[in-house]
């Protein structure tokens, strides 16, 4: 299923959807969750909250959880043994396994916390990174693949907030 049609059936029935873009901006393509959020800026719908979280996500509960939304979706660099910039959503329940960008706790533990003080839904949208050595600046593979998720994102987005 093609990533547009995966990120509409899970969105289905959603009101309210917190984004979080995370990753390292020092580590290349470690920040493509970091550019997503922010090329989605003013171009979401208002129940849309969008939240640069970089390498501390846990340090972002307590604004999710007021906000409340019904779907939690977090962006982040994920090695998917695919090619640079191929985008995947990603259960919570298979992210055990998987390496991740950096990150104080583990997304694992964060979806966790985040389904049980709010109840909301949690997904992980895992983009492939083609380099994350010390360095600023997304790759342009992952600059060509943050405009084709951005556009997708708005996109659904719009289709499906009550």
């Amino acid at each position: 299923m093609a990533l547009g049609e995966e990120l509409r059936v899970w969105l289905g029935g959603c009101d309210k959807v917190a984004v979080l873009g995370i990753g390292n901006p020092l580590r290349r393509d470690d920040a493509v969750g970091l550019e997503i959020v922010k090329m989605l800026k003013g171009r979401v719908p208002r129940k849309v909250r969008l939240l640069e979280c970089e390498t501390v996500p846990e340090n972002f509960t307590r604004e999710i959880r007021e906000f409340s939304p019904t779907h939690v979706l977090m962006i982040d660099a994920a090695q998917l043994g695919a090619e640079p910039g191929e985008a995947r959503l990603v259960p919570p329940e298979r992210i055990l396994g998987m390496v991740l960008s950096t990150h104080a706790i583990p997304l694992s533990l964060l979806t966790e916390v985040i389904k049980q003080s709010i109840d909301a839904k949690v997904m992980i949208l895992g983009v492939q990174p083609k380099m994350i050595e010390f360095g600023e600046g997304l790759t342009p593979e992952l600059r060509r693949a943050s405009k084709r998720i951005v556009s997708i994102l708005v996109r659904i987005l719009k289709e499906s907030i009550r």
